[in-house]
């Protein structure tokens, strides 16, 4: 599967072994994975649900910030 998408590493992800998240996408999935363990098992999400997810973390965040 890692060959037919294109990861990327999330943003908030560093090189010092924290919490390292990679997402890929395609026309009908979001694929989510640990950068430490690539061979490892995924997640997939509908990109409806994905969406959803990253709302409602943007949402908690910024509440956290208030």
């Amino acid at each position: 599967m890692s060959a037919e998408v294109g990861w990327f590493k999330s943003s908030y992800s560093d090189d010092n072994g924290g919490a390292c998240v990679e997402v890929a996408s395609s026309p009908s999935t979001i694929h989510i994975r640990d950068s430490k363990d690539k061979a490892g098992p995924t997640l997939t999400f509908s990109p409806e649900a994905w969406s959803a997810f990253v709302a409602f973390a943007s949402e908690a965040q910024a509440a956290r910030a208030e």
